[in-house]
């Protein structure tokens, strides 16, 4: 049955980009958690910043000295007591120098160790929240989402927190706290001028930089949809392997996935155009100030207002300024793309679950596990209503089957079940486990009160005892393979190279369906569940392991409640109550020796059956023809 969104729930919002401060704000609780580490860190910065200014300060003082030095020299008197006193302040000046620069690498480093811990713990927290998210969501947003897009979303999100940490903590922060210190220096030691035309500069390069970069945000917003887009295509097809060779469309894919990658490189091509541009402005403007600065220290030195120390501490403290700055540009435009990353990432923390927990909800108390469906109505989308007023009751301990052509709603009554989707309070009805309306208990002790082997197996891509011991991690070694024996696995697992530890492949590929379908019982005997359900659970498998199974099954559905759907009538001749659907109604129900006295549905399938098994069972004892057996 083909799968549509329920339209009894609410469509879950689409959110659009939010700001820059919204997606900072949203990171702060993940970053207050160390306050004190948060502020040690700071103070570091701030040392090593004031330390980082005594460089060039220190080296104005070396310079002045040996200028002096010089002059001493040059008049013949560097032998005397003050050109002593001088060589000896020279010394101290250059232990200085070393003292002060070493104090600037111990400062960074000690920030760096501090606070490489709030970023990895903000990365794994954040991280852990959207997986946990992603796994709370309905089945309606996995049918519908993009594994490969999501998973690149989420990769370039938590990358995006180091990267905003990084940048903020290792390059803004401390490049304003470093041209605060130079104005205040330049105004105080010197003249207002220095800190205008800097200050001017500065403006005008941030200004700059912000207002290109900002038109340039979307050249690399588009980058990132193609970028998700081909990788989604790609892996859809990777996953579809099978499917693409059965129909040699391998050209097509490729096809399909260039078109991708063609529009990908036209968007990376105008990106790195508009950032040539961006950094020969931002050259230019930096270019311009330092003109301004060296030509009035210039004059200043030719008119002897300053030293030549005065000259290179100037040209120093520009230089520390411009050299950081000339990578703000590329900082921000990281920035702004670790915000966009991490807003795609947070985004889908706002996708509200579309079947949550009543607040206060109470765990499942299963006592006799006897299930109820009560005038259930469902449907997927407006237009299309599956189930209609459906109501049965499957007494604690016994057996129900539903049969049913395809499309009848069988495999809903399961996904109800389970709650993968809720009923509407007013018109849905209701389905009971014990009186206890599954809507209003908690969904952890609802699935783990149930138990499926569904039609269509899927396991990890794992070790054949990882995908056994998934129904219940914490079993022993000795229950899994107890588990395996019960399913009729055990001899064939025992008969690979690797026993238990074989890996079964992308999606269990490695397996066949049957040894597919086995293991995934296997998986579910382990769980022990009090309710069991069986989704054509030996569809899979050939008569002789399906009778061997069916019998197994048939054991353990005895101490339990037991909803099976099934495809083959011969599966549920015992069962104490057969329901037949069509059209998502129920049209009768009764045991098998009551619904063949009936002569209606479950007989006409009956007989329909019967007579495929019988033409297969002639075809099979026919003797085949000699020019068969040669290939003719």
């Amino acid at each position: 049955m083909r799968r549509f969104p329920a339209s009894n729930e609410p469509a879950p919002p689409v959110a659009g980009p939010r700001n820059d401060w919204q997606t900072i704000v949203s990171l702060l609780p993940y970053l207050t958690a160390y306050k004190w580490r948060v502020a040690f860190a700071l103070s570091c910065l701030i040392g090593a910043k004031v330390a980082n200014l005594g460089v060039p300060v220190v080296m104005k003082h070396i310079v002045d000295n040996l200028a002096a030095v010089q002059h001493l020299t040059a008049l013949g008197r560097a032998e005397h007591a003050p050109g002593i006193v001088l060589m000896s302040g020279l010394g101290l000046l250059v232990v200085a120098y070393a003292a002060v620069r070493l104090s600037t690498s111990l400062f960074t480093e000690l920030r760096e160790m501090l606070f490489s811990k709030v970023t990895e713990s903000a990365v794994r927290q954040l991280a852990l929240k959207v997986f946990r998210h992603l796994h709370s969501l309905s089945l309606r947003f996995h049918l519908e989402r993009q594994t490969g897009g999501m998973s690149r979303d989420i990769e370039r999100g938590t990358r995006g927190i180091t990267q905003l940490i990084s940048y903020s903590l290792y390059s803004i922060l401390p490049t304003l706290v470093e041209v605060g210190l130079v104005l205040g220096f330049f105004t105080v030691k010197y003249e207002a001028y220095y800190a205008i035309v800097t200050l001017v500069a500065l403006a005008a390069y941030i200004v700059f930089t912000v207002k290109v970069t900002e038109w340039r945000t979307h050249f690399r917003r588009t980058m990132n949809e193609l970028d998700s887009r081909a990788n989604s295509r790609a892996i859809d097809s990777l996953i579809n392997y099978e499917t693409v060779k059965y129909f040699g469309n391998e050209a097509w894919e490729t096809q399909r996935y260039d078109e991708n990658l063609r529009r990908y490189r036209a968007a990376a091509i105008t990106s790195q155009q508009s950032l040539s541009a961006l950094n020969f402005g931002q050259q230019a403007i930096i270019g311009t100030g330092l003109v301004f600065i060296l030509w009035r220290a210039t004059q200043g030195v030719m008119a002897g207002k300053l030293t030549l120390g005065d000259l290179v501490l100037i040209n120093t403290f520009m230089l520390q300024l411009y050299i950081p700055l000339n990578f703000l540009g590329v900082v921000y435009r990281e920035l702004k793309q670790s915000l966009t990353d991490m807003d795609r990432m947070f985004n889908l923390l706002t996708v509200a679950r579309e079947v949550p927990d009543a607040p206060g909800a109470p765990a499942l108390a299963v006592r006799g596990a006897e299930v109820r469906f009560s005038h259930v109505n469902f449907a997927y989308e407006p237009a299309r209503q599956i189930l209609h007023d459906v109501s049965f009751t499957i007494a604690a301990g016994t057996t129900t089957a539903v049969v049913g052509h395809s499309g009848s709603g069988k495999s809903t009554l399961s996904r109800l079940l389970f709650r993968f989707y809720d009923l509407e309070k007013e018109t849905g009805g209701a389905i009971t486990i014990d009186g206890q309306d599954i809507r209003a208990v908690t969904q952890d002790s609802l699935r783990a009160s149930i138990g499926i082997v569904p039609q269509d197996t899927v396991l990890f891509n794992d070790s054949i005892y990882y995908n056994i011991a998934y129904g219940r991690p914490s079993a022993s070694r000795e229950e899994v393979i107890a588990a395996a024996r019960a399913a009729h696995i055990h001899a064939f697992i025992e008969s690979l190279p690797k026993g238990y530890d074989t890996p079964v492949g992308e999606r269990g590929l490695k397996l066949s369906g049957g040894e597919k379908q086995r293991v995934a019982i296997a998986r579910t005997l382990l769980k022990n569940p009090p309710i069991l359900l069986f989704d054509e659970a030996t569809s899979a498998l050939d008569s002789r392991s399906e009778r061997a199974i069916q019998h197994e099954l048939d054991l353990i559905a005895r101490e339990r409640t037991t909803l099976v759907i099934a495809h083959r009538l011969s599966t549920i001749i015992h069962a104490q109550q057969i329901i037949v659907m069509d059209h998502g109604r129920i049209v009768e129900r009764g045991t098998h020796a009551e619904l063949l006295r009936a002569e209606g549905h479950y007989a006409q399938m009956w007989a329909l059956q019967q007579q495929r098994a019988n033409e297969a069972e002639q075809a099979a004892a026919e003797p085949v023809p000699v020019n068969a057996e040669r290939g003719h």
